[in-house]
């Protein structure tokens, strides 16, 4: 049991799948085995996905910075940070004083390419305030896993009914 949890706390670790990918599969071992707990998946996968979150914060920038001067992975690494600054900015602009809220909301609407990942880097590039950050990422987080939580249990439920 506690092998399928760390499965899923891993997984909720990687980038692009994350707590997306994570909560459909522990709905899966749940229909498979109904002592594997939805609620404490859910604990164990919202932690997975914030694990990685200051590392972002403070590392993924300067990684970029340092890359964008290199020769085989500068180009790359320069397109990540204009990308970023630009989408930060414009968001910036339209957010305005609700940037915070427009940064739980990107990370909270499950969507490839949005996600703690994601928002977190988009939050170094621009600047924002560490504490304010992470709060929102984890409000963005626990509603895109409720959100995800719905979908997956609608979707088994819909697949046992079949059955």
């Amino acid at each position: 049991m506690l092998r399928k949890y760390l499965y899923v706390f891993v997984i909720a670790m990687v980038p692009l799948i994350e707590l997306r990918g994570a909560i459909p599969i522990a709905q899966a071992f749940h229909v498979a085995d109904a002592s594997f707990s939805m609620i404490t998946a859910y604990i164990v996968i919202a932690i997975g996905n914030m694990v990685p979150v200051p590392f972002i914060f403070f590392f993924a920038r300067r990684v970029l910075e340092w890359g964008a001067d290199k020769k085989v992975i500068g180009k790359f690494f320069r397109f990540c940070l204009e990308k970023g600054h630009k989408g930060g900015e414009a968001l910036k602009s339209k957010a305005g004083r609700g940037l915070y809220w427009a940064l739980l909301l990107f990370v909270g609407i499950p969507l490839p390419g949005t996600g703690a990942w994601t928002g977190t880097l988009a939050a170094s590039i621009l600047d924002m305030d560490f504490k304010k950050s992470t709060l929102a990422v984890m409000g963005g987080v626990a509603l895109a896993g409720v959100i995800m939580a719905v979908l997956s249990f609608a979707v088994a439920s819909g697949v046992t009914a079949a059955m």
